[in-house]
Order: structure tokens, then C-alpha cells, then sequence
């Protein structure tokens, strides 16, 4: 569910995005990719034999804002999940169209399984729990949970923010929020990445976990750098993956062939390092186990 300037255009329109249980205003955002469009003719097949949700385009959910993974520049939705899978829709010979849609659909698969998206990509955490829901591709990056303060609250570490008093904000329905209550913390919960953001800056809380990935955009920014600093980083073992609709092995495979693909010609690396920074060659290989649901684990 943290930025650079963009790589490809999204055209930004508004829809209503309907779930077999719930209803929810959506924005679509065309993605611009250079692929053509296979769907002329009006098939909902794709390359390779993959069944789309509707012709000519990927259909892909996801939770804006969640820089650099995904968020809204200039009307335009970019990232390096955005980036990623304009890669396997670019494969499959369609366009990749955007769905902003509540975090919460991602751990049922709701969306997916009400036939609204092909693909849900949200730098969301693979979990044994969330497998139950739907089928994750390869993981597709390492991440780490990064403690964030204000630079005047004096506090040292996760463990500081307890002992000080303090108030710690999590983004609602994501592994770090788990994570906080596993620690025995009761998190101040965030709609949104930016609303974590916002929260910490007018002192609503004293200290955010969140994915580190998302910290290291915000603190790109000068007046983000001189207010807040990093006082503690968690290895909780988790790792990302694209989710489909369960059994959908043919899109599935396609994901997992396009990840491996980029991870071979270097097309991995140059988008880590566009939207991530410098390049981290352990989340170009993580291992094919993502963390059981008793891992401490970001979204």
C-alpha cells in the first residue's frame, strides 16, 4: 500500500467499481504501455491462452497512494509495481488499466474473485493467511518495516516509543499494523501511506512503522529528511507478491515468466533503482518461501 518521475502515461477517468459484497467508488487509470492491443476483435484472450476480465486490457487492482510501488503523479499512476506489470501485460499483447480500489479487498480477494480485475499489485506481503484468499505469484521483492520519528521526539527505537509514552501509527489492514499489535502496541490507524505521513507530521502520532521502501521516498524530500529520521529497521522476513484469482494459472504463469525475465535481462534492476534506489541484489533473488502466517511481519 511510497517518488520519481514517472516512466509511462495513465489516462484518469472515473468509475464505480462493484464486488460481489462490496460497492465502492474507484478511479480507472489507463495505463499507457508501447504493446498493442489484442483485443479488436473483442476476445477476452489474451497471449499465451490467458482469460482477461474484459478485452484488450489487464485489468489491475491496487491501493493508491503507496509510493514507489504505486501513487498518482501528474494525473498519472506510476511505480514499480505499476512498471512491473506493464512488463507481463506488454507480454501479453494488451494495455494495463488501473482500479483504485480499499486495501481490505486484497487479503479477501474480493475484486478478483467478482471478475473486476485480472491482477491485484499492491507491495503487498505474501502471507500463509492471505493464501487462503488468493494465489500469489513468485515474490517479487524483500521488505523490510522501518520505524519512523519526528527528529524533536527524542525517541531511539520501537522499543523507545513505549517506554517514552509515545503515540505509534501504522497503515490500517497491512502486516506492519500486525506487526505493532503483535508487540503488544495499540497502532493509531491510517487510511493511507500519505495519512501515516500526514499523521506523524502534525504529531497525531510520535512514530510510524511502515515498509522501508515507502520511508525512503518520503525522505527524498528535503523538508521530510530535516523533520524525521529512521531509529529502527525490522527484518520480519516478509516478502511481495501479484496476486490472481485462484487458479488462474496461465495469467499466473505469465506474471512469474515476465519477474524472471527482467530479473535476467537487468530490466529488474534499472526499475529498482528508478523507483527504489540503489539497487539491493537480495530483492532480485528472494527465495520461492514466503513467511508463514506466524511471521512477524509491511502491507
Amino acid at each position: 500500500m511510497n517518488t520519481l518521475p514517472g516512466r509511462r502515461a495513465r489516462t484518469l477517468a472515473a468509475t464505480t467499481a462493484t464486488a460481489a459484497t462490496t460497492v465502492t467508488a474507484a478511479l480507472v487509470l489507463l495505463a499507457g504501455c508501447t504493446s498493442s492491443d489484442s483485443g479488436g476483435s473483442g476476445s477476452k484472450t489474451a497471449a499465451g491462452g490467458v482469460e482477461l476480465v474484459k478485452a484488450g486490457q489487464l485489468t489491475t487492482c491496487t491501493h493508491l497512494p503507496y509510493p514507489p510501488f504505486q501513487s498518482e503523479i501528474d494525473g498519472k499512476v506510476q511505480g514499480f509495481d505499476v512498471s512491473l506489470i506493464d512488463l507481463v501485460a506488454k507480454d501479453l499483447g494488451v494495455k494495463q488499466q488501473i482500479l483504485d480500489t480499499p486495501f481490505e479487498n486484497f487479503k479477501t480477494g474480493a475484486f478478483l474473485n467478482a471478475g473486476q480485475c485480472d491482477v491485484a499489485a499492491a507491495g503487498m506481503t505474501i502471507t500463509a493467511e492471505r493464501k487462503k484468499n488468493v494465489d500469489f505469484s513468485d515474490p517479487y521483492f524483500d521488505a523490510t518495516q522501518a520505524v519512523l520519528v519526528d527528529r524533536k521526539s527524542g525517541i531511539t527505537s520501537l522499543a523507545d516509543v513505549r517506554a517514552k509514552g509515545g503515540k505509534l501509527g501504522a497503515q490500517a489492514q497491512t502486516t506492519g499494523e500486525d506487526y505493532a499489535k503483535k508487540q503488544g502496541f495499540d497502532p493509531v490507524s491510517f487510511e493511507s501511506s500519505d495519512a501515516v505521513l500526514n499523521g506523524l507530521r502534525t504529531g497525531q502520532v510520535q512514530a510510524v512503522i511502515i515498509d522501508y521502501p515507502v520511508v525512503q521516498g518520503w525522505l527524498k524530500t528535503k523538508a521530510n529528511a530535516d523533520a524525521f529520521k529512521v531509529v529502527d529497521n525490522l527484518n520480519t522476513g516478509e516478502q511481495y507478491g501479484f496476486t490472481v484469482k485462484k487458479g488462474n494459472t496461465r495469467l499466473l504463469a505469465a506474471i512469474n515468466t515476465a519477474i524472471k525475465d527482467a530479473k535476467a535481462d537487468g530490466t529488474y534492476r534499472k526499475l529498482y533503482e528508478k523507483w527504489i534506489g540503489p539497487y539491493d541484489a537480495s530483492a532480485a533473488s528472494p527465495s520461492a518461501a514466503a513467511p508463514s502466517a506466524a511471521s512477524p511481519s509491511a502491507s
